[in-house]
């Protein structure tokens, strides 16, 4: 089995913290446009969780969700 990226483990600091900050502002858009996380998640094909992870700032969400949540 590979290696897991130690990024997704503890990323630095000051990465940490604007990921975090980003699901926030994220979390804060969505909520502003009265979506659930469901229809959200829906909407970029994903399931629930995947966007309750991006909205936590989780390191191990790709970008591909970030953009789909951003578009």
């Amino acid at each position: 089995m590979p290696a897991r990226n130690p990024l997704f483990e503890a990323p630095p600091f000051p990465v940490e913290r604007a990921l975090k900050q980003f699901g926030r502002n994220l979390r804060t858009a969505r909520l502003r446009r009265n979506l659930s996380i469901e229809t959200v998640a829906e909407r970029i094909g994903v399931g629930r969780h995947v966007v309750a992870d991006a909205e936590k700032g989780k390191s191990s969400t790709g970008i591909a969700i970030y953009a789909g949540l951003l578009w």
